[in-house]
């Protein structure tokens, strides 16, 4: 046998080990998935078109989009949503010890803290009776949009295992994310734009965005989720260079995409197919993001509604680009407001956070409504976790640390109850009382509400069938669905 010979051999034997595996796993997920395909192959790698594994949902969809304002770092509930009367009655005592017994560890509080109350004003709002703090009053003029669950629980008080946990359904790295699980499961709505673009905004608080917070995990790489960037150019390396018509670089596009097809039909690995699909988008995309990221060509009045500046970074600026995005056809868009992390100085803190995001939003939910895509636009809006109802420091500059134990969330729009509160949690905002709800049930409906059946909607990966709410019980949170 010669050199050559043997070379051929070892790597026809790596394509039918590959191959092999790869075909029992496709058998198995689309059994399970109760799917005839996962796409075409050659018209994903001739197009780039995300398609969606499911084809048909499980169930008639409420919501076939979703927007997810994250308050990264954690927003304060005893602060905007959840007044305690009781806690600014006592503040200033120590903690009780019997809000210890089933509680981790302090994030960063060393000792036996003292009770915070909330220097802030809360009203009830619209005929919902809706309570949000004064820190909110353009949010107040939507009160009766909101399903607000004060009975939010998740699993870590730790940043990044707990974005994780809100995106992921597990504090480890390396899985999916929700809009990366959406855009494998339906695909995309505009063949020209990603089905999962990610918006950044905020302060530089020290905590980092990573990029394992809108990644694919082990899904493939078309589902993760795509940044834009702010400023001038949203999307890097998404022009020609400089002296490459549009034309000619079609041509390149098909000579590469035949080259990774042979390579594909040699190796099987559905990389290159995910290759062929990212190219394709992102020539697509050479038109659609530029026309997409020009603000100016909405009304002044527009504009002034959402507070937002065209060709300024900001987080009105995102949210009205969220309003176009999904008008667009985009299935997940999440937004990302850095600066809420407020371990000292909270009260300046969250006055300039909510001063930077109370208008912007509620304009969001007013023009989606006037446009008729909030019935079927699922808006969330919350952290990583709460933040505890004791001082970490004391004194005027006093802050609070990370707390996991019950915080608020609210959804809008998207098949949700409008005017809603649910949940309780005890007299000092410390644990959920009434109701909780942990994040994998908030995944379990939020799937639920784009027709997926939370159960079937799994993925084989190394011998396991993982899906968004892992192996943990999960429920849909029927009180809330319209």
């Amino acid at each position: 046998m010669t050199k050559l010979d043997s070379i051929e051999t070892a790597v026809a034997r790596r394509t039918f080990l590959k191959e092999s595996a790869m075909g029992l796993g496709s058998i198995a997920l689309q059994s399970l998935m109760g799917s005839e395909a996962n796409g075409d192959d050659a018209k994903v790698a001739h197009h780039g078109i995300n398609q969606g594994i499911l084809g048909k949902t499980h169930h008639p969809q409420r919501a076939n989009r979703v927007i997810f304002l994250f308050m990264a770092g954690g927003p304060s509930h005893v602060d905007l949503f959840d007044p305690k009367p009781l806690l600014n009655k006592l503040e200033g005592q120590k903690i009780p010890a019997e809000l210890l017994k089933d509680h981790q560890a302090f994030a960063l509080i060393r000792g036996t803290p003292e009770l915070k109350g909330s220097p802030y004003q809360f009203k009830s709002h619209g005929e919902s009776g809706t309570i949000i703090s004064e820190l909110m009053p353009y949010l107040a003029t939507v009160a009766d949009e909101l399903t607000v669950i004060r009975s939010m629980k998740t699993t870590t008080n730790v940043h990044d295992p707990g974005v994780n946990m809100m995106n992921c359904g597990s504090t480890l790295f390396g899985r999916p994310t929700l809009g990366a699980w959406l855009s494998y499961g339906l695909g995309s709505e505009n063949q020209n734009l990603p089905a999962y673009v990610v918006l950044t905004s905020g302060a530089d608080d020290g905590q980092p965005l990573l990029q394992s917070f809108w990644g694919n995990g082990f899904l493939d790489s078309r589902h993760q989720g795509v940044p834009f960037l702010n400023g001038p150019d949203p999307v890097l390396h998404l022009k020609n260079p400089n002296g490459v018509s549009r034309s000619e670089r079609r041509k390149q596009l098909d000579l590469m995409a035949w080259m990774n097809r042979q390579q594909h039909q040699q190796l099987g690995d559905p990389e290159i197919l995910a290759r062929i699909a990212s190219y394709e988008m992102a020539y697509r995309m050479q038109t659609s993001v530029p026309e997409l990221k020009s603000l100016n060509e909405e009304t002044r009045q527009t504009l002034e509604s959402y507070g937002a500046e065209p060709g300024k970074a900001s987080f009105a600026n995102n949210c009205l680009l969220a309003r176009r995005l999904v008008e667009r056809g985009v299935r997940f868009v999440q937004l990302y407001d850095r600066g809420w992390d407020s371990h000292t100085d909270i009260q300046r803190e969250h006055k300039r956070q909510c001063t930077a995001a109370d208008q912007p939003i509620a304009a969001l939910l007013k023009d989606l409504k006037q446009r008729d895509l909030l019935k079927d636009t699922l808006v969330i809006w919350g952290g990583e976790f709460g933040r505890t109802p004791v001082a970490q420091v004391s004194g005027k500059t006093y802050g609070r640390d990370h707390h996991p134990h019950g915080f608020t969330m609210w959804l809008a729009g998207g098949g949700v109850k409008s005017g809603l509160t649910v949940g309780k949690t005890d007299d000092f905002g410390y644990h959920v009382a009434e109701d909780p709800v942990h994040v994998r049930d908030l995944h379990a409906t939020i799937l639920h509400l784009l027709g997926i059946d939370h159960h079937r909607f799994k993925y084989k990966f190394k011998g396991l069938d993982l899906g968004l709410t892992g192996v943990d019980p999960a429920r849909v949170v029927t009180d809330i669905i319209g």
